[in-house]
Parts: structure tokens; C-alpha cells; sequence
């Protein structure tokens, strides 16, 4: 196999093993998974988790430190979020009664697990 090709493999299977560690502090902290991997027409979401009817739309990043993860998230990968989630709702209307956000999960080497909830808004992001 090319070494680009092992990258890229090696990366997938890093990201879902991420997304693992990820939903299951999401599931020990209280939160239903709704659905996991969900592909929309604007793009990928990694989670929907629910918790007291707050919808969460969650991204997962992986990298060597929990510094690096938390800046992993560019405004691009935000506008797409915020698309894929118009299409969810429209989808799911019973989902987030109570609310909707955004939470990025930062997800180090060592499988440290930090969240920032509410990570952006729509009136957040430039343009």
C-alpha cells in the first residue's frame, strides 16, 4: 500500500476511534447519542446528542494535545456544521425542543477527553 494510502487509513481509523472515545464520555456525562457519522447534502456530522431537550451538534477533534485540537475547528468546517444542521432539524423536527448548540469534543493522544459546549453561534461566524 502507498504511504499516502496508509496515512490516509491510519488517520480514518484514528478519527473513528476518537469519535468512540468522544461519544462514550458523551454517554457517561448524560447525553444520548441521536444518531453518529450523519451525512447531509452541506457535509458530515460526527454526532447529534440530546440531553433535557438541548440538541448538541457535535464535532470531534483528534490531535497529539488538547491545544492543538481546539484550534483545529476553521470557519469553514463551522458554516458547515451550521448547514448540516439546518438539514437534521428539517429532518428531525422533535429533536431539540429546548435548544440547539454546537460543542467541539477535543480528543488528545493519551484519549483525554475535554468539550467546549457552545463552541460557536451563527452570529459568531464572519460573512
Amino acid at each position: 500500500m502507498p504511504i499516502g494510502r496508509r496515512r490516509d487509513v491510519t488517520a480514518y481509523a484514528s478519527g473513528l476511534a476518537a469519535e468512540e472515545i468522544a461519544c462514550a464520555a458523551l454517554r457517561d456525562d448524560g447525553w444520548t447519542i441521536l444518531a453518529r457519522r450523519v451525512r447531509t447534502k452541506a457535509g458530515e456530522v460526527d454526532a447529534v446528542a440530546e440531553k433535557a431537550g438541548i440538541l448538541a451538534i457535535i464535532e470531534v477533534k483528534s490531535r497529539p494535545t488538547l491545544a492543538e485540537a481546539a484550534v483545529a475547528l476553521g470557519v469553514r468546517q463551522q458554516n458547515r456544521l451550521l448547514a448540516a444542521c439546518e438539514i437534521i432539524l428539517g429532518e428531525h423536527p422533535d429533536w431539540g425542543v429546548n435548544g440547539v448548540r454546537f460543542d467541539i469534543l477535543l480528543v488528545d493522544a493519551a484519549g483525554r477527553v475535554r468539550r467546549i459546549a457552545d463552541a460557536f453561534r451563527l452570529g459568531d461566524l464572519p460573512g
